[in-house]
């Protein structure tokens, strides 16, 4: 009946030895959490390519600056330690308690592409012709079978007319969504666009024509499309979509996202 006691106030004892080391730990795992993040090139799912370099060197600096607190830290518990032995000079810190548990949380816990789950909610049918999607550096290829998904969308969007793309070879992967206001025979073959963070990403989309059922081809699974583009009118909306010649199933990128 004792020990119950005598565990709690040894919690209690090693809580309070740990309670000065609670902010530095937390700096120096969420260095650790970017840093292995890099080197499990697991970044470019969380962030643009066009920062990383400066998550690199935030993690290089939060985990210098953590173990420059845990020595100062240590410095002063010793100094201190020779006069007054029970003075609590580091009052505890929830919000470096938190820190610290998102970070362990992160730590072991890998990122993960967005699902055609996540396509639907943030509006993958909507943005076969979003302008938003149509950035000042936009540069069409040349030759349609040469643009991907992305291009695509965004040369639509630019030259909003369905008829001038008929009959234009297209040759593109992305994975494939099941909207439920296309019929049976249609899917959506879709690819996610970072712009800045995971948290911005938006869908991009162009409408697949089949033969036969979309149950031949499960949501998120990625295809390599070759075929050419048509109109089909949709609600009074005529919008391009493609007609595949050749469907292959292919694995997913390493790097899921466009930009």
């Amino acid at each position: 009946m004792s020990s119950s006691p005598v565990t709690s106030s040894r919690l209690v004892g090693y809580w309070q030895k740990f309670q000065p080391w609670l902010e530095s730990t937390a700096i120096i795992a969420w260095g650790f959490t970017l840093l292995r993040l890099w080197l499990s090139n697991q970044l470019f799912l969380l962030i643009h390519p066009n920062y990383i370099p400066l998550t690199i060197i935030a993690g290089f600096t939060l985990t210098f600056v953590g173990f420059a607190e845990a020595w100062r830290v240590s410095k002063r518990r010793r100094n201190y330690s020779k006069n007054q032995q029970h003075v609590n000079l580091f009052k505890p810190s929830l919000s470096s308690g938190l820190l610290l548990f998102v970070a362990i949380v992160a730590l072991f816990v890998s990122p993960r592409a967005f699902t055609s789950e996540k396509a639907i909610h943030r509006g993958a049918i909507d943005n076969i012709a979003d302008t938003r999607t149509v950035p000042q550096s936009f540069r069409a290829s040349n030759r349609p079978e040469e643009r991907n998904l992305v291009e695509w969308v965004r040369t639509i969007s630019a030259y909003p007319e369905p008829d001038a793309y008929k009959g234009q070879k297209i040759n593109l992967s992305g994975f494939v969504v099941h909207d439920p206001s296309l019929p049976d025979n249609m899917f959506l073959i879709t690819r996610f666009v970072i712009t800045c963070c995971a948290a911005d990403v938006y869908p991009v989309s162009l409408p697949v024509k089949i033969n036969g059922s979309r149950s031949a081809y499960p949501p998120d699974r990625w295809l390599q499309i070759q075929g050419q583009a048509d109109v089909y009118n949709q609600n009074g909306n005529r919008q391009v979509m493609i007609i595949p010649n050749n469907i292959t199933t292919i694995a997913e990128p390493k790097n899921p996202y466009d930009y």
